[in-house]
């Protein structure tokens, strides 16, 4: 730029504005574009350019700035900020090629009709209300919300809301399971619906008194699932940090105090619908606002808030390429400089935060991704999931790729590429080769021979019972039990049996009861029948070994005439020989590996650690996938690991299990079945071929429903 050279007029629309200071005391500026929405953080030379740009000619505005302030810039700093201003089009078109440069803009943000479509399935807003006259009549309502000894009362009442709950847990971890009729979840919704307008108006209202203006409030649809948004983009306006930290989390603290009123309010409700959407705001409110809107991995409030903190605009792109500029020079020693020049500590920050929004992404879009498959039929979801996987996840790695490729001439070998070298051959070696040999799957450990002893009717006991830990023999007696009611209906019987009894043997003497005929002869039958039957119920009062074994726990209360109900566990009795047995499920990409099993032992592991491990020589494998879970303890409902519902009375897998019967077990004293996992020795298989197999076992399974 030469000094003769004509500055290109700034466009009339913008306007400046004070900003906070930067983390070094420095004042900055804050240039407010329009046309497009944009906020621009503004340096103090920046501002000090900008501001004697009508002067027009490059001389002049240096000399003006040298004149007036305690700046000494340069041409190259002018030339920066025309640069800076020219390449977010804020200035005139001053030239034909400015034009044609605008134009070529204008035609590469122009997209096609596909990817027109894919963006606004992604992510699309409609405005639904224009709030300002609404928001210029409740401030005056909501000044009191502003003051101090508001928040005061909140931070009481949510105290004492979770001290009376407290009181009352179970109660309250149980309310919404009675509320699943139409009736219950329609309250849900009205409760849900109620949180998130609090959430914007806290926004709207907070952004509103600051003196910015709030143009709209709407719908916003981040895949197709709908989240209210408010514009507060004017924050960006306002100079003091602390009226931009209170915008962002005015909305976090509306729910929190609605929260905070719900979960008093949920102590003296009365059963209903209404109490129940108090549980959901007392809990979701609780659970939304502090998992997801205060997260700084996503744009919600908890990034913004944290952006003001650290007085860093544009977080998220500033931290990405810090984490992009480390990860080159980690992999393969560039020698670039820093994309931006920060404190040692402050530069750390960043890269672990690029990280760990990168973590969070993948796990997160991965969900989304797998949710939306399952909401739709197969060939829309399978689509929708594609498009989710490639925009989100593949799309930003292939961009880095495609970054290291073109590079690649730059590649030179040092210590950077000797250790990616050695980590990338030892990942494909961990990978590739089948240093694998076993498979690990659920199990439960149990006695070859184990029965628990259940008392038949509700009972008194009479006499002594046999000791636990005592030996006994098959069918010796363990407990003899007497239920009055059950002898009283025997004896009823008895005398209704030998009436009938009677009436059969005189029926051929009396012609009144020869009428009755066959009936007569059916109705002995019965109350014979009845008797037997009964008679067995009383023998069954007699509890004995069904086989020789020990008594490994006996019923703490057995005592001569106590008295236990029906089904009340009495003993649990064990083989006397000692063996073990275990019994694992393993699905059905493992299936094949065990097929080939090599001949050795195989190891259960208790998820108790002090009981240890025990080997087991044979093992079985068989032939047909479960119906039924038969180990309550290995299914999810119950906290298991394997994916189960409950129908009916039976666990029902949701995935292709098989059983391995696992014998010959090393002795081992145990008084209750454990459960834990069991490393079964198989053929030998690599990670690669291992994620193989769970691949087109997916498919075969998705291909099937």
């Amino acid at each position: 730029m030469t000094a003769a050279a004509t500055l290109p007029p700034l466009r009339q629309d913008l306007s400046l504005h004070a900003g906070p200071p930067d983390p070094d005391g420095a004042p900055t500026w804050t240039l407010h574009d329009p046309a497009a929405h944009r906020f621009h953080q503004l340096s103090w030379p920046a501002f000090e350019l900008i501001s004697r740009w009508p002067l027009g000619r490059p001389d002049a505005v240096l000399a003006a700035v040298a004149r007036e302030t305690t700046l000494a810039l340069q041409a190259h700093d002018l030339q920066a900020v025309l640069q800076f201003l020219t390449q977010h089009h804020l200035l005139l078109p001053h030239s034909a090629e400015h034009s044609r440069r605008l134009a070529r803009a204008a035609d590469a943000s122009r997209s096609s009709h596909a990817m027109w479509l894919l963006k606004h399935y992604l992510f699309f807003r409609i405005p639904l209300l224009r709030p300002e006259p609404l928001l210029r009549r409740l401030l005056p309502l909501t000044r009191g919300l502003f003051r101090p000894g508001f928040w005061w009362g909140v931070a009481a009442a949510a105290l004492l809301g979770l001290f009376l709950v407290s009181r009352r847990w179970d109660e309250f971890t149980h309310t919404f399971s009675a509320y699943t009729s139409p009736g219950g979840l329609l309250g849900v919704g009205i409760a849900l619906s109620l949180a998130k307008v609090l959430h914007e108006l806290g926004h709207a209202l907070t952004a509103y008194r600051h003196g910015c203006r709030v143009p709209a409030m709407g719908v916003a649809f981040l895949v197709l699932w709908p989240v209210l948004y408010t514009d507060t983009n004017e924050a960006w306006k306002l100079s003091r940090r602390q009226q931009r930290l209170q915008i962002a989390a005015a909305g976090m603290l509306a729910e929190l105090a609605l929260a905070a009123a719900a979960t008093l309010a949920w102590s003296f409700l009365p059963d209903g619908p209404l109490r129940a959407g108090a549980f959901l705001l007392a809990t979701s409110s609780w659970l939304i606002t502090l998992g997801i809107n205060a997260s700084p991995f996503m744009r919600f409030d908890g990034y913004f808030l944290l952006v003001d903190a650290l007085n860093l605009p544009n977080l998220h792109e500033r931290a990405f390429a810090q984490g992009r500029w480390w990860l080159r020079e980690a992999l393969y020693g560039f020698g670039d400089t820093p994309p931006e020049a920060f404190p040692p500590a402050r530069q750390r920050f960043l890269i672990a935060f690029a990280f760990a929004t990168w973590l969070y992404r993948l796990v997160l879009f991965f969900g989304i991704a797998l949710l939306v498959y399952h909401l739709f039929f197969k060939a829309l979801g399978l689509l929708m999931m594609a498009v989710e996987l490639g925009w989100f996840i593949a799309l930003p790695v292939w961009r880095e790729l495609k970054v290291w490729w073109e590079r690649r001439g730059e590649l030179r070998w040092n210590r950077a590429t000797a250790r990616s070298l050695g980590v990338a051959l030892g990942l494909c070696l961990w990978v590739l080769l089948p240093w694998q040999r076993g498979v690990t799957a659920p199990a439960v450990l149990s006695h070859s021979e184990s029965q628990a002893l259940y008392a038949a009717e509700t009972a008194r006991q009479t006499g002594a019972a046999v000791p636990e830990g005592a030996t006994v023999t098959a069918g010796q007696l363990l407990v003899r039990l007497t239920s009055p009611e059950l002898e009283q209906r025997l004896k009823v019987a008895s005398l209704q049996e030998a009436l009938l009894r009677w009436q059969v043997e005189q029926q051929p003497l009396d012609s009144r009861l020869l009428q009755e005929g066959q009936a007569l002869h059916q109705r002995w039958q019965a109350a014979r029948e009845e008797v037997a039957g009964l008679g067995r119920q009383r023998g069954q009062l007699e509890v004995r070994a069904p086989f020789a074994g020990t008594i490994v726990t006996a019923h703490p209360m057995l005592a001569d005439n106590a008295w236990f109900t029906r089904g009340e566990r009495l003993f649990q009795i064990v083989g006397a020989a000692g063996s073990l047995k275990v019994e694992a499920l393993v699905d059905e990409t493992d299936l094949a590996t065990l097929r080939h099993r090599e001949p050795g032992p195989s190891r259960f592991i208790a998820n108790l650690p002090e009981f240890g491990s025990v080997a087991c020589a044979t093992v079985q494998l068989d032939a047909v996938n479960l119906r039924s879970l038969t180990q309550p303890a290995l299914a999810s409902v119950y906290g298991g690991p394997v994916s189960a519902v409950q129908q009916g009375q039976e666990l029902r897998p949701l995935n292709a299990t098989y059983r391995a019967r696992l014998t010959d077990c090393e002795r081992h004293t145990l008084d209750r079945e454990l459960a834990g996992q069991v490393w079964l020795q198989g053929e030998r298989r690599s990670l690669a071929a291992a994620a193989w197999l769970h691949i087109v076992a997916w498919f075969r399974r998705e291909a099937a429903l």
